[in-house]
């Protein structure tokens, strides 16, 4: 198997690395959202995000000094209505994002994907 990619059921899934140390809040909150049951394998859709990320947000109010992380993110398939949202640090969240994207960007619509947290830098 290729680096990065772990193989579940016969399709090659792309394991995108996150940083407890780096990014404390949205690290937790993946881990959490996970734990409370919503799904760990998801599949890059980048055209339905926006849509995605209004229907997941709708009716939770913005706190000054904080953003709305959601997970499950808005650029998969499976987010939307439904998804955990969790007020964090606006650093925080900005960081993991584009840590995210960064390691998907190489990676068209349809890939399934999944973000491993890890203890490194």
């Amino acid at each position: 198997s290729k680096a990065g990619k772990i193989t579940e059921g016969g399709s090659d899934i792309v394991e995108v690395k996150l940083s407890k140390k780096k990014y404390p809040e949205s690290a937790q909150h993946i881990e959490e959202a996970i734990k409370d049951g919503q799904p760990d394998t998801l599949t890059i859709d980048r055209g339905g995000a926006s849509s995605r990320r209004k229907a997941s947000l709708k009716g939770v109010d913005t706190v000054p000094g904080l953003d709305r992380d959601e997970y499950l993110p808005a650029m998969s398939k499976e987010g939307g209505t439904g998804a955990s949202i969790k007020l964090i640090n606006p650093s925080d969240n900005r960081g993991s994002g584009s840590s995210i994207s960064a390691q998907l960007r190489k990676y068209p619509n349809g890939t399934k994907y999944k973000i491993v947290i890890t203890d490194e830098d």
